[in-house]
């Protein structure tokens, strides 16, 4: 009968999360890599480019490979001859190895749960509570997976209750394009089928947890062995959906996803529920064991099972955003690759929210936009003599609603950001001559190093969602929609998939 000690449970999942904050797993690395190197979209393989050599430097740093640190998922299995020594509930100490991880001075992680939230959207400060899973098995240790799941992704996921003769493979194919870029592709893909509608998000979830290993099933496919209907399921889906062309970042190219991950319960005569969520290009989990012992120890990754890439920006064009006028920016053309110098301001979702209700009162706002570029981002805060922690974009539709207001009553000239604008803000953008550039999801840590000063300028009280001003060196942005309206998240995906030609295009 094992017993596991209070303080060796609790730092063993702080030790977890603080581990996948800046390691990701060496089967996602090994899988990008292979698509990296297949890849003939030169968009999609600078965005891969930059989340390998991202991944590297985080490795290295110990520091978060994205801004967002994820809200902490945990998956218990507990044998049933357990014994615990602790005074604290499971739950409570869960929250408080999450408590430690992310509040840690040495890589401190970004606190981005909200208490109240259907009302006050308060910070909890330290990332608590944890999202905990249980399940009583037998034996007599317990199994741990610990995960960080970014709101990117998690906002993606999706679920229907198809009929049981409906096809699984075509609401895949049909949902995935409505999902948008916001979950930072290539990722993998969950899939969870039967049960009830909750069994099956929870299938999908875990299923996420597993290694990449498509390509080992295809090598059994190719092999002549049998496949089971979930492995059969899981390479058609697998072709079919890169099929599709969205591409790395959905700017267009031959890998959307390295994996698909299936899991199946089953379920009622009338049902055929099914769920689906994506595990973004910041994949991180992590399993363990316990078995009394002692506290969790995990193995990092060596440095070596990176690929050494350095990334190249002679083909870039740098650009002056303290001199920039609204001639220039009407000048950029889609899909090109800029470097920006000078000073950006920041602002997401509250500090947008907060704005627009100054403005519908007519009230002054703290900062001035006039011909100023703002950019969308929730920043982890410095630790040592960093000027700022990681510093990715966040998913530009969340600011979509608020676009016109922000062009036609601030002065603000263009928006950074992560994935694509919806219509409504394309229309604003090319009603005003303005301009939305893409940072990508998944490269944080190498933004922030093209960040020389940071400091918060307004709304101080709403913490990594204040307006910050910063001054930038040749931070890599992509035109991705220009003044005229076009978006290379429209073009690109169409594009590659009538290159790919798999899947046939349907008029619109």
């Amino acid at each position: 009968m094992a017993i596991i000690r209070q303080e060796d449970f609790v730092q063993s999942i702080a030790d977890a999360f603080q581990f996948i904050s800046y390691y990701h797993p060496k089967d996602y690395i090994d899988a990008l890599y292979q698509a990296y190197l297949k890849e003939e979209s030169p968009a999609a393989k600078d965005a891969m480019a930059q989340i390998l050599i991202n991944s590297r430097m985080c490795a290295e740093g110990k520091r978060p490979i994205c801004q967002d640190t994820g809200i902490a998922v945990v998956f218990l299995k507990v044998g049933m001859k357990v014994q615990w020594d602790a005074e604290l509930s499971v739950q409570e100490m869960v929250n408080e190895g999450v408590r430690r991880a992310y509040l840690n001075p040495d890589n401190k992680l970004r606190a981005s749960v909200l208490l109240d939230p259907a009302g006050k959207r308060q910070n909890s400060k330290d990332n608590t509570p944890a999202v905990v899973h249980f399940e009583i098995v037998e034996g007599d240790g317990v199994e741990v997976t610990c995960a960080a799941k970014g709101g990117g992704s998690e906002n993606k996921s999706k679920f229907y209750a198809l009929n049981p003769s409906d096809s699984i493979v075509d609401w895949v194919l049909k949902t995935l394009p409505t999902m948008g870029a916001g979950w930072c592709p290539p990722g993998i893909l969950g899939i969870g089928i039967g049960g009830t509608p909750e069994k099956a998000m929870l299938l999908a979830k875990e299923s996420l947890m597993s290694h990449v290993d498509i390509q080992d099933l295809k090598a059994k496919a190719d092999s002549g062995a049998e496949l089971s209907r979930v492995e059969q399921l899981r390479l058609e889906l697998f072709e079919k959906v890169n099929a599709l062309g969205i591409g790395a970042q959905g700017l267009g190219g031959l890998t959307t996803v390295l994996d698909v991950k299936i899991l199946d319960y089953p379920t009622h005569a009338a049902s055929l529920p099914v769920a689906m969520i994506p595990n973004c290009a910041a994949t991180r989990h992590v399993h363990f064991h316990l078995d009394g012992s002692g506290p969790a120890s995990l193995e990092a990754p060596r440095l070596e099972d990176w690929p050494d890439i350095t990334y190249d920006n002679s083909n870039g064009k740098r650009v002056n955003l303290d001199a920039i006028t609204p001639e220039e920016v009407q000048s950029w053309q889609p899909g090109d690759v800029l470097l920006l110098n000078g000073k950006i301001l920041t602002g997401r979702d509250a500090a947008h929210k907060r704005m627009v209700d100054m403005l519908n009162k007519g009230e002054k706002l703290p900062v001035d936009f006039t011909n100023r570029f703002i950019y969308y981002v929730g920043p982890v805060d410095p630790v040592r003599d960093e000027v700022v922690g990681p510093a990715g974009p966040t998913t530009a539709t969340r600011m979509d609603k608020f676009t016109r207001q922000m062009l036609e009553q601030t002065g603000l000239l263009g928006m950074i950001g992560k994935a694509e604008r919806g219509p409504t803000a394309i229309e604003a953008i090319k009603d005003n001559k303005a301009v939305y550039l893409m940072a990508v999801g998944g490269s944080a840590y190498l933004v922030s190093k093209a960040i020389k000063a940071s400091k918060v300028v307004a709304f101080e009280d709403l913490g990594m969602e204040a307006i910050y001003e910063f001054e930038v060196k040749d931070m890599p942005v992509t035109v991705a929609v220009d003044s005229c309206g076009s978006s290379v998240h429209n073009t690109g995906p169409a594009e590659w998939r009538v290159k790919i030609g798999k899947i046939p295009v349907i008029p619109v």
